[in-house]
C-alpha cells in the first residue's frame, strides 16, 4: 500500500467537447484546502470521491443549480462520505486513485476515465466526457458481459426474457408488482447506481448508457467486487432494509370476504389440523370503508364485532395469530376526513375524485410524497386500530399515478407513525418496489395473477428480478388471485411459496386458500411444505438478519452464487434458499419428469440422501399422484439450523437449535442469529450471534463456535450439531452417550453415532454462545 490520504477526494475539471474537438488539454493541478486535487479546465467539474472501498461517487457540475432535494433512492439518512483512497497519484498525464475495490484512472489529455480491479482487470471505460453536458453517461465494458437490474415485471406481461437486459429499459416503480431500480449491475465484477428520475439505460453490446439527470449538477455511482459486495455497498448506499418481526417468516393466509366468526373458524381448523400458520391478512372486510369519521382507519364492527374494543385480539394472541390489514391511498371526499384532507391539501393533485369500484362512493387518492399527508395518515383513529390487533400493513392500489416515490412514501407514512408510536417492528406488503423503498420495512407482492400452472411458472422470474433490484422481501398471491386452481396446482404453488421470502396465500372475492379446500392429496403435501419452512425458520431468520447487516438476503439468483458459471446467466427454474439449499420447484401439471441444473460441487438430496456430482443437469423422477416432492439440494459445507415443530412462531421456547452439517475440505461458515423478534432493540445490540464453521479432516472433521456478539440473553441452551458423512470414534472434552436419543436426554455436552437420511452420522451436542473447536476423530 502506498501513503494513505486522509479524508481526500479528487476533483478533476474537464472541458466541455464535442466529439469533434480537438483532445482536452492537461491543466494543472492544485490541491483544495481538504487536501484534494483537482484538474482545472473549463465548464464543468467532474468530483471524483471513493465513499466505501468498492463505491466511486462520480459528481458532476456544469455551474448549475443542485437539486433542491436529493432523490429518494439514497438514504437521506446516510449520505455517503468520503473515504480515505490507499494510494494517490497525480502526473502530468493522469490522476489515479486506488482502494481496495478498485483502481480509479483519469487521463488528463483525453478526459477519460477508467475502472479497473486493484489487479487491473478492465470492468468500466467512461471517454464520451461531452455526452456529461446533456445529463448523460456512456460508459464501456466487456460485450460479453451479462447485466442485470433496472427493471422487473408487471403482473401480465410476458417474462421470457427471464434475469438478463438488453436495449433500452427504463427504471420506474410501475404498477402491479412492477419493481424497479436506476441500477444496473454484472457478475463480472460491477455496478452501476444513478440518481436519476426517471433512469433510462440503452444496454448496446459492450455500451451502457444512461439518462436522465437533472441538467447542471447529477451523481452517478461504480460498484465493484463480487454479487454480494456489490449489492452490500448498495444497501449502504440506498439504505437497510429493517428485520421484519420473526413471525413474518411463516405462513400468511391472506382472506378477501370475511367476518369475524369466519376467520374464528378458520384458525380452529388450522391449529385442530396442526397445519402452522402466523398471520391472517384482512381485505376490505376489516374495516369501515368508506365510511364517514375515519372508516378507512377504524375497524368494521359490524363484521368484526370484537375488533373495536380488543377483545378478537386477545382471542387471536392466545393462539399465536397476528393480524394484517388493507390500507388503500385514497379516501371518502364527502367525510370528516375527506374534508381535512382538502383543508391541509392532502389531494394528489394530477388524480382527481372518482368512483370507488368497491364502495361505489366518491373517492380520491392523497398525496404521500407530502410531509404533511405522511404525518396525518397515521392518525388517531389507525392508531386504535393498531392497538386491538391490525399490526401489519397491507397497502394496495398506490401503484397508478406514475409517480415513483408514491408508493414508497404511502409505507414510508406507516412506517414512520409506527415506529414513533410503538416498539413493535413494522411489516407491509406493497404491490411494486422502487430502490429505497426497503428502508421502511417494505415488502412487496407480484400483483393480482391468474391461476394455473403457466401464471405459476412466470412468478419465478418476477421473484428474481425483484431480488436483482435490492427487493430482498418478495411474495405472490399463492394459489393465485383471479380463477380457482385445480388441487395440484394448489399443492405445487405451496411447495413454490414456502421457498420465498414472504410465504403467503390469497384469492380473489369468495376464494379460499385453505389447504383442506383442496382435497386430502392437496392437503398433505401442502402440510409438509409448510411443516418443513417452520422447521427452517432458524435458518431463515439468520438470513433476514443478513438481509439488514449485509445487504444479501435469504432467497438468492443462481448467478450471486456461481458468478462465473455460464450456464446460469439467465436461470430462474432454480435459486439458493440462503447459501447452502438449492431449490427447483415443480411448476408444471402432470409432470413426471423434470431436469435441474446443479453447479460444479457435491450436492445432496434433502429429502433421499442421493448423492450428485454438479456442473451438470441431472434427470429427476416427479410424483404425478401425490404431488409432495419438491426437488431440493444441500451444497457440500452446508450449516443449516432447524427446530422442532411448532404450530406458531414462538409457541415454546427455543431450548435446542438443531444444526445439520456437511462438511467439506475448505471451511465453510454460517452466522447464527437470534433476537427477541418483535421490536427494534437489535438496532442498540440486543441480539445473539455466533459464527458457526465446519471443515474436514482427513475422515474426520472439525466444528467450531466463535464468540458470540450482542447482548441478548436468549433461552438456547445447545446445538445438537449431526456431522453428515463422518463416523466418530473419539471427540475430545466430550462424554459419549448411546445414541441421539440419549443424547438429547442428557442435560450437558456430549457425542454419539448413528444412522440417518444421509448415512453415517456424529451427533454433538454442543453449549451455544460459548466459543469451541471439536474434532470428530475416525
Amino acid at each position: 500500500m502506498g501513503q494513505p490520504v486522509v479524508r481526500r477526494y479528487l476533483t478533476i475539471l474537464a472541458v466541455l467537447a464535442l466529439s469533434t474537438a480537438p483532445p482536452i488539454r492537461a491543466a494543472p493541478t492544485a490541491r483544495g484546502a481538504d487536501g484534494g486535487i483537482s484538474v482545472t479546465q473549463e465548464q464543468q467539474t467532474i468530483t471524483l470521491r471513493p465513499v466505501a472501498p468498492n463505491v466511486l461517487q462520480v459528481h458532476v457540475s456544469q455551474g448549475g443549480a443542485p437539486p433542491p432535494s436529493a432523490p429518494l433512492v439514497i438514504d437521506p439518512k446516510s449520505q455517503p462520505k468520503a473515504v480515505a483512497p490507499d494510494k494517490l497519484k497525480d502526473t502530468a498525464q493522469e490522476v489515479a486513485l486506488s482502494t481496495p475495490g478498485f483502481l480509479a484512472r483519469w487521463d488528463k489529455a483525453t478526459g477519460t476515465l477508467t475502472l479497473t480491479t486493484p489487479a487491473g482487470k478492465p470492468l468500466l471505460t467512461q471517454a464520451d466526457t461531452a455526452a456529461l453536458a446533456s445529463g448523460r453517461i456512456v460508459l464501456t465494458h466487456a460485450a460479453s458481459d451479462p447485466i442485470y437490474g433496472i427493471r422487473g415485471y408487471f403482473a401480465t406481461e410476458p417474462s421470457q426474457a427471464g434475469l438478463l437486459r438488453h436495449g433500452v429499459q427504463v427504471a420506474k416503480s410501475g404498477e402491479q408488482g412492477y419493481a424497479g431500480a436506476p441500477f444496473a449491475w454484472s457478475t463480472t465484477g460491477y455496478g452501476v447506481l444513478v440518481d436519476a428520475r426517471p433512469a433510462r439505460f440503452n444496454l448496446d453490446g459492450g455500451k451502457l448508457t444512461a439518462d436522465g439527470f437533472p441538467k447542471g449538477d447529477f451523481t452517478y455511482y461504480l460498484i465493484t467486487g463480487t454479487p454480494p459486495e456489490i449489492f452490500s455497498a448498495l444497501s449502504r448506499l440506498s439504505g437497510p432494509a429493517p428485520i421484519f418481526p420473526k413471525w413474518a417468516m411463516g405462513f400468511i393466509n391472506s382472506q378477501f370476504g370475511i367476518d369475524q366468526a369466519e376467520l374464528l373458524d378458520i384458525v380452529k381448523t388450522y391449529r385442530q389440523k396442526q397445519i402452522p400458520i402466523d398471520n391472517m391478512t384482512l381485505d376490505f372486510d376489516w374495516k369501515g370503508w368508506s365510511e364517514d369519521n375515519y372508516g378507512e382507519f377504524r375497524w368494521n364492527d359490524r363484521k368484526f364485532p370484537d375488533g373495536p374494543n380488543g377483545r378478537l385480539k386477545t382471542q387471536l394472541d392466545a393462539q399465536g395469530i397476528k393480524l394484517a390489514g388493507i390500507m388503500k391511498p385514497r379516501i371518502l371526499v364527502d367525510s370528516v376526513q375527506g374534508r381535512y384532507a382538502n383543508d391541509h391539501h392532502l389531494w394528489f393533485d394530477a388524480k382527481p375524485a372518482l368512483g370507488d369500484y368497491f364502495s361505489l362512493k366518491m373517492v380520491r387518492d392523497l398525496d404521500f410524497n407530502k410531509p404533511d399527508t405522511r404525518r396525518w395518515f397515521f392518525n388517531d383513529t389507525l392508531k386504535h386500530s393498531f392497538d386491538t390487533g391490525i399490526v401489519g400493513w397491507w397497502n394496495d392500489e398506490a401503484d397508478d399515478t406514475g409517480d415513483d416515490y408514491q408508493f414508497m412514501n404511502m409505507q414510508r407514512s406507516l412506517y414512520e407513525g409506527q415506529r414513533a408510536y410503538s416498539p413493535l417492528r413494522v411489516w407491509s406488503l406493497n404491490r411494486n418496489f422502487y430502490l429505497g423503498s426497503q428502508r421502511y420495512a417494505y415488502g412487496m407482492w407480484s400483483g393480482d395473477i391468474d391461476t394455473g400452472f403457466d401464471s405459476m411458472a412466470s412468478q419465478r422470474e418476477r421473484m428474481l428480478s425483484a431480488i436483482n433490484l435490492g427487493e430482498w422481501k418478495w411474495g405472490m398471491d399463492g394459489g393465485g388471485f383471479v380463477g380457482h386452481p385445480s388441487d395440484e396446482n394448489y399443492a405445487r404453488w405451496i411447495e413454490f411459496g414456502a421457498f420465498t421470502p414472504i410465504f403467503r396465500v390469497h384469492g380473489s372475492l369468495a376464494e379460499k386458500r385453505q389447504p383442506w379446500r383442496y382435497g386430502p392429496v392437496a392437503e398433505a403435501a401442502a402440510t409438509r411444505a409448510i411443516r418443513l419452512r417452520y422447521a427452517l425458520i432458524p435458518y431463515i431468520y439468520s438470513y433476514e438478519h443478513a438481509t439488514y447487516d449485509s445487504g444479501v438476503g435469504l432467497v438468492r439468483p443462481l448467478p450471486f452464487e456461481f458468478p462465473t458459471d455460464a450456464n446460469v446467466r439467465n436461470t430462474v427454474d432454480s435459486w439458493m434458499f440462503g447459501q447452502y439449499l438449492l431449490v427447483s420447484p415443480v411448476v408444471t401439471g402432470g409432470q413426471i419428469g423434470k431436469q435441474v441444473y446443479l453447479p460444479k460441487g457435491r450436492w445432496t438430496g434433502y429429502f433421499d440422501g442421493k448423492m450428485y456430482e454438479g456442473g451438470r443437469s441431472i434427470n429427476l423422477a416427479v410424483d404425478a399422484k401425490t404431488w409432495g416432492d419438491i426437488p431440493l439440494f444441500i451444497r457440500e459445507g452446508a450449516i443449516i439450523p432447524s427446530q422442532a415443530p411448532v404450530q406458531y412462531v414462538g409457541q415454546t421456547p427455543l431450548l435446542t437449535v438443531d444444526v445439520d452439517v456437511f462438511p467439506a475440505d475448505d471451511e465453510s461458515r454460517f452466522n447464527y442469529y437470534d433476537d427477541n423478534g418483535t421490536n427494534y432493540n437489535y438496532e442498540k445490540g440486543d441480539y445473539f450471534a455466533q459464527e458457526l464453521s465446519t471443515h474436514r479432516s482427513g475422515n474426520g472433521a472439525v466444528f467450531t463456535t466463535g464468540p458470540r456478539s450482542g447482548k441478548y440473553k436468549l433461552p438456547l441452551k445447545y446445538y445438537l450439531v449431526k456431522m453428515h458423512g463422518v463416523t466418530g470414534k473419539s471427540v475430545a472434552g466430550v462424554a459419549q452417550r448411546k445414541d441421539e436419543d440419549a443424547l438429547r436426554a442428557t442435560d450437558g455436552p456430549g457425542w454419539a453415532t448413528g444412522k440417518d437420511t444421509y448415512g453415517e452420522v456424529t451427533y454433538l451436542k454442543l453449549p451455544a454462545g460459548h466459543p469451541g473447536s471439536w474434532e470428530v476423530q475416525p
